[in-house]
């Protein structure tokens, strides 16, 4: 069974306005309609760089103890946990998960490795 929701920690951690962090999350695997979507936006019409906290926030089912991950929430993100954010979903959208194939330096023999979110 593929696996189609993955767990992430934010370095900073999302504030809310009762001033809790909120830095555990789950992102899924996006489809094609949410990235097709977002593009009928008329916020990501007049500014291209709209896209990734419209996309984001379709993706990330949980963070922390908040009931809703929305739009205002994202664009609220330090913008270092933006940058994670947009890295956590290349990396499992690209590749359905979130190891890595490296190389060994030593004895040049490849391995898989699970990547750890920043802050664990």
């Amino acid at each position: 069974m593929q696996q189609t929701e993955f767990a992430f920690v934010l370095p900073q951690g999302y504030v809310d306005p009762e001033g809790n962090i909120h830095r555990e999350g789950v992102m899924r695997l996006a489809t094609a309609y949410d990235e097709i979507t977002p593009m009928r936006d008329p916020r990501v019409q007049r500014n291209p760089g709209y896209l990734v906290i419209i996309l984001l926030s379709r993706v990330i089912t949980q963070l922390g103890s908040l009931e809703q991950v929305n739009t205002k929430m994202i664009e609220g993100l330090f913008s270092g946990d933006l940058l994670y954010l947009q890295d956590f979903y290349q990396r499992i959208n690209q590749n359905g998960h979130s190891r890595l194939r490296v190389a060994c330096p030593h004895c040049e023999g490849e391995f898989e490795v699970e990547t750890v979110p920043v802050g664990e």
